[in-house]
């Protein structure tokens, strides 16, 4: 692990059934906002999934920078599990006295405080994802993962998304997303890790990788490094049954 970074990878592979999603990934994090791109099934959750510790590499080791606060990592997974029965600032309340954080600045962050007293199944699927991007966030972690944190919003929506994801990634805390919005990560990722078979085809800054590939964009840098069409939420690139969304 290189000095400032808060998380590494190192020989990474994770198998599902037999089929190996990630193969020997190396790879380290550090503060600013990291995208990872790649064709659906190019194991990008997955890899998001090992950062965040709730799955295990069959073989290397992922290893996480000591936390100065109470919670050292920061998850959304593609999936929000929140109960419904509850409003978004008594489901945001449970998590902050976890961490003794404030719920109503994680509202606030995500500009969701006008939704504070609607119930989570009144909440739209746009704002249900934004309620997990606050969850994500609240107490400071120095790490924050978020599995397609765009999925589902409208462009509005997303482009706030990206801006919350910007403003959270200082003070030596590190934003890792994946997503497909390529002209947002354009705009405000610092670093990407390009994946392609499970593995990394291309990683390092923003602007060291465009003048590599003497490209004008992230848009550009993709179909340079992983070739064909980039996938979207309504078209993925690639399909393999069962591991498509790991």
């Amino acid at each position: 692990m290189i000095d400032d970074a808060v998380a590494s990878l190192s020989g990474v592979s994770r198998t599902y059934g037999g089929i190996a999603v990630l193969d020997s990934v190396t790879l380290d994090v550090s503060p600013g906002v990291t995208a990872v791109v790649g064709p659906n099934g190019s194991g990008k959750s997955t890899l998001l999934r090992l950062l965040a510790g709730a799955a295990e590499p069959t073989t290397g080791a992922v290893s996480v920078a000591d936390s100065p606060g109470p919670k050292p990592i920061g998850y959304l997974p593609q999936r929000v599990p929140f109960r419904d029965g509850f409003t978004a600032s008594e489901t945001l309340a449970f998590y902050a006295r976890l961490v003794d954080a404030d719920p109503e600045a994680a509202l606030e962050r995500v500009g969701l405080s006008d939704a504070a007293d609607r119930p989570v199944e009144a909440l739209s699927g746009g704002m249900r994802r934004l309620l997990g991007i606050a969850q994500a966030t609240i107490g400071d972690p120095p790490l924050i993962i978020l599995d397609e944190p765009t999925s589902g919003l409208d462009p509005g929506m997303r482009e706030r998304a990206f801006r919350t994801a910007t403003r959270v990634a200082t003070d030596g805390t590190a934003v890792v997303l994946s997503s497909h919005d390529l002209d947002l990560v354009d705009d405000h990722a610092d670093s990407l890790v390009l994946l392609a078979g499970g593995q990394v085809a291309a990683a390092g800054s923003r602007g060291e990788l465009l003048a590599d590939y003497d490209v004008a964009s992230v848009d550009e840098l993709y179909r340079a490094v992983v070739g064909g069409s980039v996938a979207t939420d309504e078209s993925p690139a690639v399909h393999v049954t069962g591991v498509s969304n790991r």
